[in-house]
């Protein structure tokens, strides 16, 4: 195969992932006037950026996929009887410029003959600009038409987002979201199952070359074991084919594999949607184990008590996580795809806050960009004091900007005194304050951080103030000072209890 796998950790592209602009785009361009006078006028050729630069031998300033712009004023006068302009544009081409624009004035009222005849022999795309043209007004049309291509770009992303999504929706989901895959990259989608089998394709099919290649590249992403790691995609070319491997996280060794004969830059977003879909289509939810899932969630509904529904979750005993991501509020699709990372599909999300339920079994682990809490793990009849437990670490962890938190299980001196007494003694010493919630999540909170106002204020998306005044009207409510470790010691003991 050409090309090389992409793997999740690779180097930083040499061009920008930014839309490219085609040539012919800046040309069409009435208000800059441009001419093409020399190489070739490919319709494909594309640039990334503009670059200005005087100098005798650019290729040091130069990344690859720019149009330089030059007025000519490092040429010496006897250029044209030289090498010079050959070695000029030669050193242009193996930086990988795309494009060369000659200003006409004030140096040169004319682009050089030999400059033409270079370019011509180096094919590389050399434009006459004009003198009423500034190189700024060039470079700000290429951000426009990059702006403008960028818009146009996430407009195709959103609008195809919204028909994956659709599309699984249909009574054919797998069948119907590999269709709309292929309609949007314009090429071929097929979802290879554990053996690597094909489990069902749709588009036009590449040739053989390419299929066999992609069924390769669908074992670069498919671990070999349950507990073997591999890349999430990789992507390889072959004879001008574009292909793409993406495992799907069921952990059952399903791969979307994708062929196209262009890559467009959101092509990759597009697919991994699809890719996400599909692993929810093809999770444990839609096997019986999930079906046995679904039962015991309707009877749960229906008044059935939670120890009476636990065999049909295939799980003595669970840990509550409760999750945020660190940047925006997590939707549907994130939700879900955390609780597939996690090994469960038992997902609920509310209030920006994402609740998986998981076997117990199945330990979490950090997950990259969320905060996690986990709970200790218990029995069916223990999950609302789970729920607690979980909802209390997140807010540490979110605190302690610490990826997951794991609420403690050891033994304490609390396990000396009997539950029933010590609710008692907690419903009396915090009376006063359990009229107001938020003065007692305020209370837990500021202890369990060790008085810390900044990070308590973090924890409960509070202004530190806030937290301040209300710390200040537990201490008159409690007639208690604060200040003390043993006072500090016996409300921590109360408010676990309350």
């Amino acid at each position: 195969m050409e090309g090389t796998h992409t793997m999740p950790e690779t180097v930083a592209p040499a061009v920008p992932p930014t839309p490219p602009v085609p040539l012919s785009a800046l040309l069409a361009r009435e208000d800059l006037g441009l001419r093409q006078i020399a190489g070739p006028s490919d319709p494909g050729i594309v640039i990334h950026w503009a670059h200005t630069s005087e100098m005798a031998d650019p290729y040091p300033y130069l990344l690859g996929g720019e149009l330089l712009l030059t007025a000519g004023v490092h040429v010496p006068d006897a250029a044209g009887s030289g090498a010079y302009f050959d070695d000029y544009v030669s050193r242009i081409v193996a930086a990988g410029g795309a494009a060369l624009g000659f200003g006409l004035a004030p140096v040169h009222d004319t682009v050089p003959r030999a400059l033409v005849a270079a370019c011509d022999a180096y094919q590389l795309p050399l434009l006459e600009v004009p003198p009423q043209t500034t190189f700024s007004g060039v470079a700000r049309a290429v951000w426009q038409l990059m702006a403008q291509a960028r818009l146009a770009e996430l407009r195709r992303v959103t609008e195809a987002q919204r028909s994956l999504a659709s599309a699984a929706s249909r009574p054919d989901p797998v069948p119907s979201v590999l269709r709309r895959l292929a309609q949007r990259v314009g090429g071929w989608a097929v979802l290879y199952g554990p053996d690597g089998t094909k489990v069902a394709e749709a588009g036009q099919e590449p040739e053989d070359a390419a299929r066999g290649a992609l069924g390769q590249l669908a074992t670069v992403v498919r671990p070999v074991s349950d507990t073997g790691r591999a890349p999430s995609s990789a992507t390889d070319t072959l004879a001008g084919t574009h292909l793409a491997a993406y495992a799907l996280g069921t952990g059952q060794g399903f791969v979307l594999g994708v062929a196209t004969p262009h890559r467009e830059p959101g092509d990759h977003t597009i697919a991994s949607v699809a890719a996400v879909l599909l692993s929810l289509l093809t999770g444990e939810h839609h096997s019986s184990a999930g079906a046995a899932r679904s039962s015991a969630l309707v009877r749960l509904l229906l008044g059935t008590p939670p120890p009476e529904v636990a065999p049909l979750l295939g799980a003595e005993r669970w840990v509550v996580v409760h999750a945020r991501p660190e940047g925006q509020a997590p939707d549907a699709v994130a939700a879900s795809a955390l609780g597939a990372a996690l090994g469960s599909t038992l997902v609920d999300l509310a209030d920006g806050v994402v609740r998986v339920l998981v076997p117990a079994d199945r330990e979490p682990a950090p997950q990259p960009g969320w905060a996690l809490g986990v709970s200790a793990a218990v029995a069916p009849g223990d999950w609302p004091a789970a729920d607690a437990q979980a909802a209390r670490a997140l807010a540490r962890a979110r605190a302690t900007r610490t990826a997951l938190v794991r609420h403690g299980n050891r033994h304490a001196l609390a396990d000396l005194v009997p539950p029933g007494e010590a609710e008692t003694h907690a419903r009396a010493l915090l009376g006063p304050l359990t009229a107001t919630p938020a003065l007692t999540e305020t209370l837990r909170t500021w202890l369990s951080l060790h008085g810390s106002w900044d990070r308590t204020a973090v924890a409960l998306s509070v202004h530190r103030n806030t937290v301040r005044q209300r710390i200040a009207r537990c201490a008159a409510l409690l007639d208690a000072d604060l200040d003390d470790a043993d006072v500090r010691m016996e409300l921590w003991f109360a408010l676990r209890h309350l």
